[in-house]
């Protein structure tokens, strides 16, 4: 089971609490300035992220595929890690 495949399960036990987060996938648009895309309607901008050390270490590229959870409320998005896969 991936990584992703376990925080959707984890989340939808959150679903009862009144979601309080998403799993969501995104996909890196642009990187000066950051941009990211979750749908053909939705774009992030950098200031809507929030990055960990480890992911900004390593850099964000475009086309890049990032596993985010929304937090509650949906104003920001916390960045856990980038992905290989789409499932």
């Amino acid at each position: 089971m991936s990584i992703v495949d376990k925080i959707r399960r984890i989340s939808a036990g959150t679903q009862e609490a009144g979601d309080p987060v998403a799993v969501l996938q995104g996909t890196v648009e642009s990187v000066q300035p950051l941009a990211v895309r979750l749908d053909q309607r939705i774009m992030l901008p950098g200031d809507a992220l929030v990055i960990p050390a480890g992911v900004a270490e390593r850099g964000l590229d475009v086309g890049d595929k990032l596993i985010l959870l929304r937090v509650q409320g949906g104003q920001r998005f916390v960045v856990l890690d980038k992905a290989e896969v789409w499932t």
